[in-house]
């Protein structure tokens, strides 16, 4: 299977870690701009103080892939739909590792529904300091067909992870699970970069009242579109953000504290601009998406 990736912060550098160590760094492609792949192969990039020889290639040396996983953030997006033109054949499958519920929408008016899987990841727990990444936790890979169907590529995917040490599960209905971790994102991830709080943070039970009413408004929203989210998938979410390494950050705190752009329109915005569509109020995600706002609005 020829592996292809793109977007090697955290999340693409680890599962990539994985993927080379089985596959063998020189036969998986990872697609990057001239000036960063400049910068990659002179600064490299390190795991917990290993430096990892990715093989980085620009988006038109791209060789055509069987599995191509985007790891990139939402921001970036556009700009890979463009970048990975190259690697998509006849019989490629597109992963999406993105946060949010809209990404493999956007890959499937551009390359065709057939190709692209809806996948995400959850429980990752690492900083990034250019390019020096620190991990504590890998995470776990969940992806699956639109239909939950488990069909042979499905199965092929699940055997390439379950060989590379890279945690996995192929759900029963993977836009539930996908709309489970959007959940936490949307509610953890907004706070804590708001009020600077590592995951030790969230076992403070006034930070969890306030995950709490973020949180119902996304349960309110997903209902209405017909996915089951429950008040104990809340509960959830705050036990296991608050199992996580003490010190660990999640990306949207990591982003504020580098002053760069956040994803707060897809995980807060979304949420308000989908509730405006379902006549459905939320007020507090509109707060929180604001307060973002004014925080990105100070750099400038």
């Amino acid at each position: 299977m020829k592996i292809t990736m793109i977007g090697m912060g955290a999340v693409g550098a680890v599962v990539g870690k994985r993927l080379g160590e089985f596959l063998g760094f020189e036969n998986m492609e990872c697609i990057a701009d001239s000036q960063r792949k400049s910068r990659y192969e002179k600064n490299g990039i390190s795991i917990n103080g290993e430096r990892i020889n990715f093989h980085f290639v620009t988006p038109e040396n791209a060789g055509k892939s069987d599995l191509l996983i985007i790891a990139t953030k939402n921001l970036q997006l556009k700009d890979v739909l463009v970048q990975i033109e190259k690697a998509i054949g006849p019989e490629t499958t597109i992963l999406s590792l993105l946060n949010g519920i809209q990404s493999e929408q956007e890959l499937s008016e551009k390359f065709g529904k057939e190709k692209v899987l809806y996948g995400y990841i959850v429980n990752l727990s690492s900083t990034n300091e250019n390019g020096n990444i620190t991990c504590g936790h890998e995470g776990t890979i969940y992806f699956g067909e639109d239909s939950n169907e488990i069909t042979p590529r499905v199965s092929e995917i699940k055997k390439l992870f379950d060989n590379a040490k890279v945690n996995s599960v192929v759900p029963e209905d993977i836009h539930l699970s996908q709309w489970k971790k959007f959940l936490l994102n949307v509610s953890c991830n907004t706070i804590s970069a708001l009020c600077r709080q590592t995951y030790k943070g969230f076992r403070n039970e006034i930070t969890q009242d306030v995950v709490r009413q973020c949180a119902r408004e996304v349960v309110a929203v997903a209902r209405k579109m017909g996915i089951a989210l429950t008040d104990e998938m809340i509960e959830e979410n705050i036990r296991m953000t608050s199992s996580l390494n003490d010190e660990g950050k999640t990306s949207m705190f990591q982003d504020v504290e580098a002053k760069r752009r956040t994803e707060n329109d897809y995980f807060c915005g979304t949420i308000v601009k989908l509730g405006k569509e379902l006549g459905i109020q939320t007020p507090v995600c509109d707060l929180l998406h604001k307060l973002i706002k004014c925080t990105e609005s100070a750099w400038d």
